[in-house]
């Protein structure tokens, strides 16, 4: 499938060149297509913030790893592995789980001809969309062509962007965040075109997880606006006040501004929405965001009178809840806000762009930094903010503090993204510093190097190698396949 360009201006993108993903080699096409600043949902919203007292957000997040697990040991999607494979655990779902990733297709054109004004926002990991394509589940790529392409639904999905592979923020080499992002937007939009990928600005970090060491944290959301979002969900135990104290709960139901600040004293901020703790998949399926925003009213916002928003994003497949549940939630609670129309759904661009065309000013949004990070700037001299005094703070911390870390936060906090995996992220760095060694030279003398299978193809393993599930999914099979990606990348980069 090739998707049309816009305009004569920008190449038609193939989503498979040479076997692969088309993961790279359009970064400046990309970036024309992403740095804008435009309204995406107010020319085409039917809501209107004054009728209104309270609004509910709610996005599915979809992902399956890429495994080398297929014949020959060939790269296939998990979901493919669950199909050839069903008497294995719970790979029986794998039907299910297939229909779980169509199903949005669905429901909003029903809704829609039934006079409701449904929302749902859409995370799709760049491995699972590649995944579905090497499947040839057509059937589910068109489903979610129509919701995404077709201008009668645009007002109602909005895609949330991701990281390429599923990779958690922390433990992602600095410079593989941005080329995370970038290989999702450009297989984003060889699958659904550049006009697709022009209306995506919020993104959906994997795991929830926000960085909190100062330049990870930094670069993180450098290279989100360098890649033009304009906002991110953020887990409400990943961020704290600047003064360290927990967030006011009513702060969590408006636009936060998130405030991230480097080694060397440099700031950065991006608007963020929160996403508030609890059982994720059972909220969602059961529309409690919903329910929630019917408790709730309208706030002050610097010196606007406003709506609040309750946000919240579920796995949209993982678990019998979501399975099963969530179509019997979902769809009635469309119908009821139909006849009781002062709570509605959003999403998370068109909340933000109702908002300050309403007059309310980005500066006046609550702000928030990443957990932690309160110790960190208490120990020094923020009129002199040096690495180094910043890593003897760290390592002041980590002696005496046995609360303190800097691996970041997510929605699994009982689970550590760093320590036990070292088999793993070791690798996983020595395969980036190998591939950044061997080709950011090259593509600084020639930018087009990386339209060349051979960095095509690098970059893809060592993308998988950061695939979260490789450390989530525990000791054994999945750090074989870890091992397997990284002996294939270290192959291509010094064969």
């Amino acid at each position: 499938m090739i998707a049309t360009a816009p305009s004569s201006t920008l190449p038609n993108l193939e989503e498979i060149k040479d076997g692969l993903p088309n993961i790279c080699g359009w970064e400046t096409e990309i970036a024309s297509v992403v740095q804008h600043d435009e309204p995406i949902f107010l020319p085409r919203t039917n809501i209107n913030l004054d009728n209104i007292k309270s609004a509910f957000a709610c996005a599915l997040h979809m992902h399956q790893p890429t495994i080398p697990a297929g014949n020959d040991g060939a790269l296939i999607c998990n979901l493919q592995n669950m199909f050839e494979n069903q008497g294995v655990g719970d790979n029986h779902n794998a039907g299910v789980f297939a229909w779980c990733y169509s199903r949005m297709g669905e429901f909003i054109p029903q809704l829609v001809s039934e006079g409701c004004n449904p929302r749902i926002m859409l995370d799709y990991s760049g491995n699972l969309l590649w995944g579905l394509r090497q499947m040839g589940r057509e059937d589910v790529i068109d489903n979610l062509k129509l919701i995404t392409c077709d201008p009668q639904y645009q007002p109602y999905v909005e895609w949330l962007g991701t990281m390429w592979s599923h990779a958690v923020a922390p433990s992602t080499p600095i410079p593989d965040l941005k080329l995370q992002m970038q290989a999702w937007q450009q297989y984003f939009a060889a699958m659904f075109g550049y006009d697709a990928l022009r209306r995506v600005k919020g993104f959906s970090p994997p795991e929830m997880h926000l960085p909190n060491h100062p330049d990870t944290a930094y670069e993180y959301i450098k290279a989100l606006k360098e890649c033009g979002y304009r906002w991110l969900l953020v887990q409400e135990s990943s961020v704290e006040r600047l003064d360290g104290s927990g967030l006011w709960h009513d702060d969590k139901y408006v636009p936060n501004r998130l405030i991230a600040r480097n080694s060397k004293g440099e700031t950065i901020s991006i608007t963020a929405l929160i996403k508030t703790q609890g059982s994720d998949t059972k909220l969602v399926a059961q529309m409690q965001p919903y329910y929630e925003a019917k408790s709730r009213g309208r706030q002050q916002l610097g010196d606007k009178n406003i709506p609040c928003c309750v946000s919240q994003i579920a796995d949209g497949e993982n678990g019998g809840v979501m399975m099963n549940e969530f179509p019997g939630g979902y769809m009635p609670a469309w119908h009821d806000i139909k006849n009781n129309g002062d709570v509605v759904g959003v999403n998370g661009t068109e909340y933000i762009e109702l908002l300050e065309a309403a007059g309310v000013n980005p500066d006046d949004y609550p702000t928030c930094q990443p957990i932690n990070q309160h110790k960190i700037w208490q120990r020094v001299d923020l009129n002199n903010v040096t690495p180094e005094a910043v890593e003897k703070a760290i390592e002041e911390l980590k002696q005496t503090d046995h609360q303190f870390h800097v691996d970041g936060a997510s929605w699994t906090n009982d689970l550590s993204w760093v320590k036990g995996y070292e088999n793993v992220l070791g690798p996983m760095t020595q395969l980036s510093v190998d591939f950044h060694q061997k080709f950011d030279p090259l593509v600084q003398q020639d930018p087009s190097v990386t339209k060349t299978p051979a960095y095509r193809e690098a970059l893809l393993y060592n993308l998988l190698l950061q695939t979260s599930c490789f450390r989530y999914w525990g000791q054994g099979t999945w750090t074989d396949y870890a091992r397997t990606i990284f002996d294939r990348g270290e192959a291509l980069l010094k064969g």
